[in-house]
């Protein structure tokens, strides 16, 4: 798999913005002048909405050229902000490459993802803040005045540098810096799975232990051989990462199941950063490079930490 990391110059980076809203039909009201504004300037307007939002939408302005459907939040793990966040750097990366073009991104709230305390969307604004950040976006999270948790208004004046009042863009003097809100609030550990199929205790000495009981798990899964590959190339960086910046004991646990393979690795290291890898590296820079590579060969990646230490989950499809 080819792993690209292209940044660009030539357009004014993320622009990451808040937006309340009291009805669907006050939601209409505000969303549905921000594509047509957008599409008759020529900017490709990208939809992160519900279902039926989305149904009202095409209803009122049928289906223009230049309005995109973003792929929906979900998987076997439920959802992670971060690794949401990734995947909505990807296609947007792809997007603003394949158009040449700056891109309206409109999200909304969706309260099958609030989890138990709606911490959720305070992740993954935080993770859109870190991911987005080198790209031509302007981006508005759309959330009710009166959601069923108040973390989700709490996280969302936090996390977003600008607020949408009457129609335009103002300055938010409550943001905080997306490391600032993650240390307020951590990203929560993903849901339990059983008792995996093989765990592992490894050491720097054993990464090529590591390699080949992901790859002999991946196998066994009748994954493809070249798709194997860069799964145990994720793993491996992740490993690596473990033993050398973590603690130098770590362990490997794998999961075998009709979905494909999770992998965990777990050291006793402190995490310093709460969102490693989701900002592409400089070319520049030969460091830091091992998660970013990881998320972008993995179908999610989720990375939490307690007093145990540091704990990273990532699953692959064949």
């Amino acid at each position: 798999m080819r792993v690209e990391n292209t940044r660009s110059g030539r357009w004014v980076r993320l622009q990451h913005a808040a937006a309340f809203h009291r009805s669907t039909a006050d939601l209409l009201d505000q969303v549905l002048p921000m594509i047509t504004d957008g599409l008759r300037a020529g900017t490709p307007v990208a939809l992160s909405v519900n279902p039926s939002t989305e149904d009202a939408l095409y209803d009122e302005i049928g289906s223009p050229a230049g309005l995109i459907l973003l792929s929906r939040p979900g998987g076997p793990d439920g959802e992670s902000g971060q690794t949401l966040a990734a995947r909505r750097a990807r296609e947007l990366r792809e997007l603003t490459t394949a158009t040449g073009r700056p891109v309206t991104v409109i999200s909304e709230h969706t309260s099958r993802l609030d989890g138990v305390d709606g911490t959720f969307w305070t992740e993954l604004d935080a993770a859109f803040n870190i991911a987005l950040a080198e790209l031509p976006v302007t981006l508005t999270c759309f959330y009710p005045e009166l959601p069923l948790h108040q973390e989700i208004l709490d996280g969302a004046r936090r996390n977003h540098p600008l607020l949408v009042l009457g129609g335009e863009m103002t300055h938010n003097p409550h943001h905080m810096a997306p490391r600032e809100v993650l240390a307020e609030q951590p990203a929560p550990a993903p849901v339990l799975l059983g008792p995996p199929e093989l765990r592992l205790p490894f050491g720097a000495w054993q990464l090529h232990d590591v390699r080949s009981a992901v790859e002999d798990a991946l196998l066994s899964a009748n994954c493809p051989r070249e798709r194997a590959e860069d799964v145990v190339l994720a793993v491996n960086e992740v490993a690596t990462n473990a033993v050398e910046h973590g603690d130098a004991r770590a362990e490997l646990l794998i999961w075998v199941n009709d979905d494909g393979v999770v992998c965990e690795i777990h050291d006793a290291g402190s995490l310093h950063d709460p969102l490693p890898g989701l900002q592409a590296p400089h070319s520049s820079n030969p460091r830091g490079r091992g998660v970013w590579i990881a998320r972008q060969l993995c179908d999610s990646l989720h990375v939490w930490s307690d007093d145990r230490g540091t704990h990273v989950r990532m699953r692959a499809s064949p």
